[in-house]
């Protein structure tokens, strides 16, 4: 099957075909429909290569996470592509598990396939393969760690809105021992949230608080919790770095045959979609991915098609109050119920 059966079938020239097939605004709607009639009969699929060879474009946008294990990033990977879908767009997904030299193969990927942009949805990326990229012309959106320019767009988070958020929800419930269980330090989002934590709890007066580093997976929350329960001084709730985290240290306690939120209260980050399904639902500061993937996407788009300079875009977390909070104990509710 070829684009001449497609151009005799449909009573246009091999030209409007093509036109057709690359989305050209040339082409009537009338023409447009019969033409696409024209390869759904025939069944013809485009050679997306030869496509991009006459075009320049590939109609393929990348996408590098950092942990396909993380429900957050699986949630994001469908509502980028979603609303690539919606454009007539594909997406190539790369997943680096935060290591370097899968960050390179990603990276050769998305350059050997020519990709008309990228979105850069992990903590850190090396400084060379961004000039590469800038070399190439191709656009880029970071989220929350780069500096917007020419062809690079950058989405904050306004992490210590959420933490703060939080924070003030912990406090009003009368805690004071609050916890604090991070990501990996290496990653400059682990930092951020955490330096937000530090800064809310001095900003009330309360100290710096306890700390725990973990990985976020649920393992590293399981095991960051065990330490904080074997300590001296016993937590009455926890601020975790990721949803994943805080389910982790859901386990732990209850491990130890403690309650939650009687005798510990916990807090998540990210609102993925198993966290209102625990056991208690879990209390969280919500970021929403639809909103992450429309964001970046668009700034990709419309650099590649309309020549739009890179651009800072916000995104505002919220809390998400479910029943893994409650009074601290011997302050609410809970009391006496031992």
């Amino acid at each position: 099957m070829n684009i001449r059966e497609v151009a005799r079938l449909a009573k246009v020239s091999t030209a409007t075909v093509s036109r057709t097939i690359n989305g050209s605004d040339k082409v009537t709607p009338e023409t447009k429909e019969r033409v696409q009639r024209a390869i759904e009969e025939l069944k013809f699929y485009p050679n997306t290569w030869a496509r991009a060879l006459g075009s320049g474009r590939s109609s393929l946008y990348g996408l590098i996470i950092s942990d396909i294990t993380n429900p957050f990033f699986p949630e994001l990977v469908k509502s980028f592509e979603d609303i690539a879908v919606q454009y007539g767009q594909e997406v190539l997904v790369a997943n680096t598990n935060y290591d370097s030299e899968r960050m390179e193969l990603c990276v050769s990927r998305m350059l050997q396939r020519k990709v008309d942009g990228v979105a850069i949805m992990t903590s850190e990326m090396d400084e060379r393969w961004i000039r590469e990229f800038n070399t190439r012309e191709i656009p880029l959106v970071f989220l929350d760690t780069g500096t917007a320019h020419d062809l690079t767009s950058n989405i904050s988070v306004d992490y210590a809105a959420g933490v703060g958020a939080a924070v003030e929800h912990i406090v009003g419930l009368g805690h004071t021992e609050i916890a604090f269980i991070s990501g990996p330090m290496m990653l400059r989002s682990a930092r951020v949230r955490r330096e937000a934590f530090v800064g809310c709890l001095k900003s009330r007066g309360i100290g710096a608080g306890l700390m725990e580093e973990g990985n976020h997976q649920a393992s590293g929350g399981h095991e960051a919790m065990a330490r904080l329960l074997s300590g001296e001084t016993r937590p009455t709730a926890v601020l975790a770095s990721n949803d994943m985290t805080a389910i982790g240290a859901l386990g732990a306690i209850h491990e130890r045959g403690l309650r939650v939120p009687e005798d510990i209260s916990i807090v998540g980050f990210d609102d993925i979609q198993i966290s209102a399904f625990t056991q208690p639902a879990l209390t969280t500061v919500g970021l929403s991915r639809d909103e992450i993937a429309r964001v970046a996407f668009r700034a990709l788009y419309s650099s590649r098609q309309d020549g739009a300079r890179g651009g800072e875009y916000a995104v505002q977390p919220a809390l998400v109050v479910r029943r893994s909070t409650g009074p601290a104990p011997g302050k609410g509710e809970f009391s006496g119920r031992r």
